[in-house]
This record gives C-alpha cells, sequence and structure tokens, in this order.
C-alpha cells in the first residue's frame, strides 16, 4: 500500500506539474501561434525552440517540415528539421539532383533544428535530409513533419502546400462544440479504405481515391445508419500488410488514395452529409524501416535509447521516448493536426496497453522497471495526461479513444483524479466474452450463460464501445459469420441475434466493414469486400437488412445511447435464464417515456409457450421482430400490441405472453 500511495503521490505531481507549464507558456503559445497564423513568422525563432523544449509547441507542424514561403523578395520553400546528434544535414531533392553537398542546413540552437530557405524548390519536388551522424556515415531520411509523401514502394517526401484547404463544414463544426459523446448515439463503421471496394479491371491496385471513396461511403453509411466512420491505414505507411499500424509520415494522409487536398474533401464531404469521422492514431510504436523515425539522426531521437525501453521484441518496432518533451510535443501536435487542420472527429489511439506496461510483450531481462520497482511506465501515463487535457480541452465535442485490453483503472477518468482522460475505451473484455459465447453451440450455452451477462458488472466503470473489430476477423479468427456454429440458416439466425444483443447492450457500438453483410472470408488488405455475396445469397441480404434496421432503432430511440454511463439506463428482466438461452432486459430512456424491452432467443428451440415478466402494467409495443420475411424469418404474421397481464414471471408481478421462434429477436416500446 505504501509503494502504491507514494505512485499515486507522484502521479498527481506530475499532472500538477503538467498543468502549470500549459498554464505559464499560454500566453507565449498563443503569440506564437497568432505570428505563424498570419504568416509573419515562417522562420524558427527563440520563442519555437522554449516551447518546443517544453513540449508545448502545439502548432509545431506549421514550423518544422517543409513550407511554401515569401522571405519579402522571392517565394521558395523552408524547410526545418530537428536532429540535434547530427554533425551536418542537408536538403537534396529533385531540386538539386540529390546532391548532399548542394544545400547544407544551418544549425539553431538551443535544440539542434537544421533550416534552409531555397528558392529553387517547388511544389511537386521530391525530397529528403540527408544526415551526417557523428561517425561520418551518411542516412537519408524522410521528413518526419513532411504534409505528403511519395507512393510507395518510394520513400521520399513530396513538397506541398495545405494552407489553401476548402472546408464548407462550419455547420458541423459549429454544432461538434456542443456534441456529448456521452448522451448521444454512436454507431461506428469501421473501414479500410483500400480493401472496401475497388475499381475492376485496372492494372493498378483499384483503389477508390479519397474523394470517390468519400461519395461512395456517404451513400452507403446513410442507407445503414451509422453516425461515423472510423477509418484505418491513414497516415503514410510503407507496407500495404500492416494495414497503416507501422507509420513512417505521422503528418502525411497516405498517397495511396490521393493528395491532402484530396483527403480534405472526403472529411468536408462526410461532415456535409452529418458523418462523424474518426481516424485510427498510433503513437505506441513505429518501424525501423531506413528513411523513418528509428535512430532519426544516426542515435536514439524518438525513441527511448535503451532497446529494454525502446522496442517492441514481438513486433518488431521501436518504441516512442514519452519521458522527452520534443517527443510529446511532435505526438500531441500530431493529434491536433488531424482533429484541428484536417477537421477529424477524434482518433481511436492504437495499442494503448503497451504503451502503459513497460512488460508488454517482453520476458524477464528484457523491460526496465519504473522508478518504484513496477511495469508501469509512468512517462506514458503523463504523455496520456498531457494529451488527452490538451486535445479534448481545445476542441470541444471531439473524441480520443483507447484501444487498452486491460483492467488499467480510470483509462476515461479525468487526469485531475488520476485518470487517463480519454473520452471512450474499447470494450475488449466484452468482445472476447461474446465472442467465446457465440462459438459455442447452442447445446452448451447453458453452461456459459454468464458470460454474456459479466460486462453488466462493470460496465460504468468505465465510458465503453462495445467493438466488433478489425482485429476479430483476421489471422485464422473466421469472420463473423464463420464464427457462428451450425450450418446454412443456423449460422445467419445466431449471427443476427448476436448483433440485437450487442445493440440493446449499454455502449456504443463499432462494427467492421463486410460483417454487416455477413461476408464469409475472413478480411484481406489485398482485396475488396466480397460485395458479390449481396447478389449471389438472399441470407446475406437478411443480415444486412437486420442490422440496418438495429443501426435505425438504434438512433431513434434515446433510451439506447442517452443513459449508456448510468446505472439508470439499463435493467435485467432475467439475466438467469440459463437453461433455455434466453436474455431479457429493459433500456429506459432519461424521461421514462419511451423504454425498450429486449428479448433474445441464443438456441434453434421454439418457445410457444415464452411468458416475460415486466415492470409495468403497460401496452408493449412490438417494433422490431427477427422472424419477419425481410430477415429471413417465417414470416408469420403477430400482433403488434401485447397487454400485460397481473401474473407472475421473472420475478415481477405483471407478465405477457410472447410466441419466442428459433433465434427469436422482439424488441417492445413500452
Amino acid at each position: 500500500m505504501a509503494r502504491k500511495k507514494k505512485i499515486s503521490q507522484t502521479k498527481t505531481v506530475e499532472v500538477a506539474a503538467v498543468g502549470k507549464a500549459v498554464t505559464e507558456t499560454a500566453a507565449k503559445a498563443e503569440k506564437v501561434v497568432k505570428e505563424i497564423k498570419e504568416n509573419r513568422s515562417y522562420e524558427i525563432g527563440e520563442l519555437d525552440h522554449y516551447l518546443f523544449g517544453q513540449g508545448t509547441h502545439y502548432e509545431l507542424y506549421r514550423k518544422l517540415g517543409s513550407h511554401l514561403v515569401n522571405d519579402g523578395k522571392q517565394d521558395g520553400v523552408y524547410f526545418a528539421v530537428w536532429a540535434p546528434h547530427a554533425r551536418r544535414v542537408s536538403v537534396v531533392g529533385e531540386f538539386n539532383g540529390w546532391n548532399p553537398e548542394a544545400d547544407v542546413m544551418e544549425r539553431e540552437e538551443p535544440l539542434g533544428i537544421y533550416t534552409r530557405f531555397l528558392t529553387s524548390a517547388k511544389k511537386g519536388d521530391l525530397y529528403k535530409y540527408c544526415i551526417e551522424t557523428q561517425s561520418g556515415e551518411l542516412i537519408y531520411k524522410a521528413d518526419p513533419f513532411a504534409n505528403e509523401a511519395e507512393l510507395r514502394p518510394g520513400t521520399a517526401s513530396r513538397i506541398t502546400d495545405i494552407s489553401r484547404l476548402k472546408w464548407s463544414d462550419s455547420t458541423w463544426m459549429n454544432h461538434r462544440e456542443t456534441w456529448d459523446h456521452k448522451t448521444e448515439p454512436m454507431s461506428i463503421y469501421e473501414v479500410h479504405i483500400g480493401s472496401w471496394k475497388r475499381h475492376p479491371g485496372r492494372e493498378d491496385e483499384g483503389f477508390y481515391n479519397y474523394r470517390e471513396f468519400a461519395r461512395a461511403i456517404t451513400e452507403y453509411v446513410l442507407e445503414m445508419g451509422y453516425t461515423h466512420v472510423e477509418l484505418i491505414g491513414i497516415a503514410e505507411h510503407p507496407f500495404d500488410g500492416s494495414w497503416g499500424y507501422q507509420v513512417t509520415g505521422y503528418y502525411a494522409p497516405t498517397s495511396r488514395y490521393g493528395t491532402p487536398e484530396d483527403f480534405a474533401y472526403m472529411i468536408n464531404y462526410l461532415h456535409r452529409h452529418k458523418i462523424g469521422v474518426i481516424l485510427d492514431w498510433v503513437p505506441a510504436h513505429f518501424p525501423k524501416d531506413d528513411h523513418g523515425l528509428a535512430d532519426f539522426d544516426g542515435q536514439a531521437l524518438f525513441e527511448y535509447p535503451d532497446p529494454r525501453m525502446g522496442e517492441h521484441p514481438d513486433w518488431g518496432t521501436k518504441i516512442f521516448n514519452y519521458a522527452m518533451p520534443e517527443v510529446q510535443n511532435f505526438l500531441i501536435a500530431n493529434a491536433l493536426f488531424w482533429i484541428e487542420y484536417f477537421h477529424a472527429d477524434g482518433l481511436r489511439v492504437d495499442a494503448v496497453a503497451s504503451m502503459l506496461y513497460l512488460d508488454y510483450g517482453k520476458n524477464d531481462g528484457e523491460w526496465v522497471a519504473n522508478q518504484y520497482g513496477g511495469n508501469e511506465n509512468l512517462d506514458a501515463v503523463n504523455f496520456f495526461r498531457h494529451l488527452n487535457s490538451v486535445v479534448l480541452g481545445r476542441n470541444h465535442g471531439t473524441l480520443m479513444i483507447a484501444e487498452e485490453s486491460t483492467a488499467w483503472p480510470k483509462v476515461t477518468g479525468a487526469p485531475e483524479d488520476e485518470g487517463l482522460g480519454f473520452s471512450l475505451k474499447w470494450n475488449m473484455g466484452w468482445m472476447h466474452d461474446f465472442t467465446e459465447y457465440m462459438k459455442l453451440d447452442p447445446l452448451f450455452r447453458k453452461n456459459a450463460h454468464y458470460q454474456m451477462t459479466f460486462a453488466m458488472t462493470y460496465a460504468y466503470s468505465e465510458n465503453y464501445i462495445l467493438v466488433l473489430s478489425h482485429d476479430e476477423v483476421v489471422h485464422l479468427k473466421c469472420s463473423m459469420l464463420n464464427k457462428m456454429p451450425g450450418l446454412g440458416w443456423d449460422k445467419y439466425a445466431n449471427l443476427k441475434v448476436g448483433y440485437a444483443f450487442m445493440i440493446g447492450h449499454p455502449g456504443k457500438k463499432l462494427l467492421f466493414m463486410g460483417q454487416d453483410f455477413a461476408q464469409l472470408r475472413e478480411w484481406s488488405e489485398e482485396r475488396e469486400l466480397d460485395w458479390y455475396l449481396l447478389a449471389e445469397d438472399e441470407q446475406h441480404v437478411y443480415v444486412k437488412n437486420f442490422w440496418r434496421d438495429l443501426l435505425k432503432l438504434y438512433k431513434k430511440n434515446k433510451a439506447l445511447y442517452e443513459q449508456d454511463c448510468c446505472m439508470e439506463g439499463f435493467e435485467w428482466i432475467n439475466a438467469d435464464d440459463n437453461f433455455r438461452s434466453i436474455y431479457s432486459f429493459v433500456r429506459h430512456s432519461k424521461d421514462g417515456k419511451k423504454n425498450l424491452l429486449f428479448v433474445c432467443n441464443f438456441t434453434p428451440m421454439e418457445r410457444e409457450d415464452y411468458r416475460v415478466g415486466v415492470p409495468k402494467r403497460k401496452q408493449y409495443k412490438l417494433i422490431l421482430n427477427s422472424d419477419e420475411k425481410q430477415y429471413g424469418g417465417s414470416g408469420k404474421e403477430r400482433p403488434e400490441i401485447y397487454k400485460a397481464v397481473k401474473q407472475e414471471c421473472d420475478g415481477r408481478e405483471y407478465s405477457f405472453e410472447y410466441p419466442l421462434p428459433p433465434y427469436g429477436v422482439a424488441v417492445f416500446e413500452f
């Protein structure tokens, strides 16, 4: 207990220190931001060094990198790169024949930032930095702050100008400032652009570009009823098979799908159609590719110098050095870049657990304990509190979402209360229990009944998103459909009842592309989704119809989202009907005027004599019935209204009968 208290006190001091640093530099930061935005000062100055060294230069991307400017006499490009361990740095590119002797950069102290203004360089030129290390070796690096990159397999940066992006989403952006994720619906469609749809018969990969994708995805999202799209693999990365989770260009939308202007068009288009955009963001690690951040100036710069701290043995990647203010600044400014400059509505932060634990994926002897002998990475804790305080403090209505797979406390708690400050957390525990239960033969589900109810014991400890993501449908894990037991109709029916349970359960929702129409194959980044299934087999249409109507039911009914974060929003009717594998529960609206009763049958057994207990002697209106023909059911006609009578059932004074079909789902409004 003493050690934990000491760590707790230290964390509190660290939070206070961060707050003090932010406060002390606020006036100076405001001044430099104003100067930068007014283009009065493009050169790196004393104030830039100071803020960067403090880790609070939140507009750093406007100064480092390459920028088209005018020095008062002529147009040119201003280059700036942080490389404190370098003996010499030069900028090389198409404008000087890639000659490292042509344009040597000037070193500026105290941080070791190298700068050069060139009139010979122009928009569209490819370039790199040639860094002479202390040992005399020449290494060639892409610009960490470049806004555009050469299409792979090329690895150079490209000079571009993102100062004139066109936006017409002011209505969305103004509304966002007052939007509250805790009380609003969120149904997220997780998408990988390169494999969602492709143009057939083209010699290249046939990718949709950002503009084509914007129009096509908007039509689909509006048809289905999602509120947000979450895009994976957006920042520049060299290897398609990494899905964008091994980033080399943190400030550049990947050139696979077009230019930064095209990327901005996509977000603008989605916003104009009232669709939110969440981007996957990877501050946990980066690859060792020669042109990337690893050993950037000949030594560890962005990563911890000790390989026990600075490398992931399992992933073969480097770990950011969260103890360095400049590295924290690089990442925090990057988060702000996507949210403020490109209008993203939130970031889903990848692999948070790997950042929080020093021994994550490591054996004894492969990691270093913190100063108190524990496995918590206190640098990362400090970083998250700083990051989330700044991003969410400056951008009301945006989201910071943690993919965190452990029981680390207060991930969505306030930093001043020793929390990490995230808006939402992926509920990985629910996902695991749900998928394991759904894989079971219905005969054996009665023995695992409480896997589906366990998540309610901790449902309000964090602000959760229920996720069935890309990670669950790759690497021999099977698609969602092929996780289901049985053959033919049974598999589709299993999936539908599972999806209904997910929609009814407290928490925001996320589903990966292809799973909403019961894709047969696992996902692969090398091909588009199997859209042809919708034309070949009506069972896929039935699943799509059912999921579409579940999403519309979700958006339409406040009971399903406005009390996600409090116990008053959910009530079990019967959580213990394990013999029949039936779950019944109520979602309550805040005003109590429009509540929903869910009944889910997880076996192929028809229950003609089924009776459900209810909270009140009211009329119950059937608003969703999985047995309809459009969902692949029998189409048997049923009454719309069911009157509760005074007959005990499920420990309730009142109840009504409802013949429950095999794998039947019924939702009633009262």
